[in-house]
């Protein structure tokens, strides 16, 4: 599948702005399953100096610094991605779930990248009550993905999806509490969960493909962020990514900008202004398929 995205994030502040330096995360990642065949990203005002690179997870990042006064600013991210994440092994086939926490506990070569993800995060704090919660998915010996599985399902039957429940403030165990909120708390609660268990867990920022209702007119801006799980299996069979918001698999329908430990490693904009008072933030999103592809 190819699909186009653009994202627009809006700030109209309250008073004049000085100085600002944003930094961004807007640009999908090129990765097995996922090839960006273009992408851009635009400032108003533009940007006295700006710096492209990597960071620590090898997400694409920019940093705008703007020294000019604004009263508003307005950043657009815009890309067309071919998207094709293959399908997770024989759920049964996958290593026992302790195999694989012994594994990213050792570290070394087979794990590295892994191990990182099994510890305490800003945003993440490891909950026991999150990993009682998860160990009913659990049980001794148990092949590591149909743990994996059985935890998504019960995600989303369990927890209420309900906009305006929860603020970015909200920690773990309050969603865990009160079974409700938005895909960001829902990925926080899984991955509070499986790091619990000592299972790595890292948080997944991209968006979703939404399907309007039939006879409907599809509303432009009426997309968002999504923000999802990435599991890892074990050095034979590495990451799988699991939507806990939808009980899906990631497959042709989710498209990667980046992950981290959580949502405060790769939130799409974030930065600091000098002035600007109380401020507006208006936010849209577009992604609309263009084709039905492979990707290579």
């Amino acid at each position: 599948m190819i699909y186009s995205v653009r994202h627009s994030t809006r700030y109209d502040y309250g008073s004049t702005v000085d100085l600002a330096a944003h930094l961004l995360h807007l640009r999908p990642r090129d990765l097995p399953g996922q090839r960006v065949l273009s992408a851009g990203i635009t400032a108003v005002p533009a940007a006295s100096r700006r710096r492209d690179a990597l960071d620590h997870f090898g997400n694409h990042v920019t940093w705008l610094f703007l020294d000019q006064p604004h009263a508003t600013f307005e950043v657009v991210g815009e890309a067309v991605v071919e998207v094709g994440f293959p399908a997770p092994p024989p759920a049964a086939a996958t290593l026992p779930w302790e195999r694989v926490a012994a594994c990213a506990r050792a570290g070394g070569p087979a794990a590295w990248q892994a191990a990182e993800f099994t510890f305490d995060s800003p945003m993440v704090p490891i909950e026991a009550a999150a990993g009682a919660y998860a160990a009913e998915s659990f049980p001794r010996g148990r092949p590591v993905l149909e743990g994996l599985l059985e935890l998504n399902t019960r995600i989303r039957r369990e927890f209420a999806y309900r906009p305006g429940a929860t603020s970015l403030a909200t920690p773990v165990a309050e969603v865990l509490k009160r079974r409700q909120g938005v895909c960001q708390d829902f990925s926080h609660v899984m991955i509070s969960a499986l790091r619990a268990l000592g299972l790595p867990a890292r948080y997944v920022s991209g968006y979703i493909r939404t399907l309007t209702p039939p006879g409907q007119p599809r509303r432009r801006g009426a997309d968002q962020s999504h923000a999802w799980v990435g599991c890892w299996l074990g050095p034979e069979h590495g990451w799988v990514d699991l939507d806990p918001t939808n009980n899906a698999v990631v497959r042709d329908e989710h498209l990667v900008v980046g992950w981290g430990r959580d949502y405060a490693d790769v939130s799409p904009v974030s930065g600091v202004v000098l002035g600007g008072g109380a401020h507006g933030l208006t936010i849209g999103v577009d992604l609309e398929p263009l084709a039905v592809e492979a990707a290579g």
